[in-house]
């Protein structure tokens, strides 16, 4: 039977660059919510967000090539190289027919989007750039990147809004299961604090508005939380068939036992209250990971900061472990770097990968008023120290779409 391991890790954060200094960050508590640079936002309802700082594209790839793409392309090139070059992984030496890509983008290149639209409405229709229609697409994040790195296998951009990377890394785990690949490079990067984007989520009220206290802004789980924070990055793993990388002498991370994936069927932004969905994608992971429920030590929850979702989830969660939820931690990564959207569940696997390395389990930033109807353990504003075996990831995404990954501790 073939098995699947963890052996690179490539991080774009809006709280660091690089695997080592999103960790260190994320253990500190950092927060990375502060008011928009990006482009002026003195109109807008929502002037906050997580925004990566502190990067240069052009320290990744070509100043032309750089200029050409879109935002989401510079974050997936800079993460993937990360991920490459932790994994210690030599792309020469793969058979390039059974290296793939599978890198999910919700919003893809919509800065291009925002942009071209602008040429168009100000210069007419001759002035809209070239590179437009290959750069906006959602498909060209996983493009990009086995373009890069010769990878012929399979390839695929899975679209499932704030689960597409969390899919994206199932789809990659499932791929190298059924014999179709050795080696994938998964994840999801988003790029998607631009005036369009936030207009269109304010409109929806899902947004928070705590403007004049940017970093206290994502609370999830807490009784004050009034909506997400937007984020942006990118996330990059290597998943590797378990003979190829011991071949190679790889340094194994973790195993991923388990995938779940399911609807709602419910509604096109709300989640079904009973939370369903996200129940059967838990148990789905469970049960195909070989797991029980009370093997699980950690859930890295979807935690989105909005009123609805944190309440769904708590008793999505209370309904699959029962009493053991009364000893299983649960953490939200979003309380630091907001919600990077299509990038969130790869994020938010390296932040989980790394409690299982590391024996720590990072805070919940802002968590200070327990909402009773978010009856679960939830990890307060300081670190914990845990042996951590064995992991849920959580991620659902608008129109119902609930995707779950179970990693575990490695042992041979």
């Amino acid at each position: 039977m073939r098995r699947v391991v963890v052996t690179g890790l490539g991080v774009v954060s809006p709280i660091g660059l690089g695997r080592e200094t999103y960790w260190r960050a994320l253990e500190e508590g950092r927060s990375g919510v502060g008011t928009i640079s990006l482009f002026d936002a003195t109109d807008y309802a929502v002037k906050i967000a997580a925004e990566v700082k502190d990067f240069d594209p052009e320290d990744w790839m070509d100043k032309k090539e750089a200029r050409r793409a879109d935002r989401v392309i510079h974050f997936v090139t800079a993460a993937a190289a990360m991920a490459v070059k932790d994994a210690q992984l030599n792309v020469h030496q793969i058979d390039p027919y059974r290296f793939g890509v599978y890198i999910g983008s919700g919003e893809g290149g919509i800065q291009t989007t925002n942009d071209n639209y602008g040429i168009l409405r100000d210069k007419g229709p001759s002035r809209v750039s070239p590179f437009f229609v290959p750069m906006m697409l959602s498909s060209m994040p996983a493009a990009y990147v086995a373009i890069t790195y010769g990878a012929k296998g399979p390839n695929m951009a899975v679209v499932t809004a704030c689960a597409s990377a969390t899919h994206s890394m199932g789809e990659a785990y499932e791929t190298i299961l059924r014999g179709d690949a050795d080696v994938m490079i998964t994840g999801g990067a988003e790029a998607a604090i631009t005036p369009i984007a936030m207009a269109g989520f304010a409109a929806l009220k899902a947004l928070s508005t705590r403007n004049d206290e940017p970093e206290r802004a994502s609370r999830p789980f807490d009784m004050g939380r009034d909506g997400f924070v937007m984020g942006e990055g990118a996330g990059v793993l290597i998943f590797e068939e378990l003979e190829h990388a011991l071949n190679r002498g790889a340094n194994i991370l973790a195993e991923v036992v388990g995938y779940g994936n399911t609807c709602d069927a419910y509604h096109i932004t709300a989640p079904d209250p009973e939370g369903d969905g996200p129940k059967r994608a838990m148990e789905m992971a469970i049960r195909k990971g070989n797991l029980r429920p009370q093997d699980v030590d950690l859930i890295n929850a979807h935690g989105t900061s909005t009123p609805l979702n944190d309440k769904m989830e708590s008793a999505a969660i209370r309904a699959v472990f029962g009493d053991h939820a009364d000893n299983l931690l649960v953490n939200s990564t979003k309380s630091m770097i907001g919600h990077c959207l299509g990038a969130a569940g790869a994020l938010e696997a390296i932040a989980a990968l790394q409690s299982i390395v590391e024996g720590v389990v990072h805070p919940t930033l802002n968590y200070e008023e327990p909402d009773p109807e978010c009856n679960v353990n939830v990890v307060g504003p300081k670190a914990v120290k845990r042996d951590v075996r064995c992991v849920l990831v959580n991620n659902f995404g608008f129109g119902g779409h609930n995707a779950v990954l179970a990693f575990k501790k490695y042992e041979g």
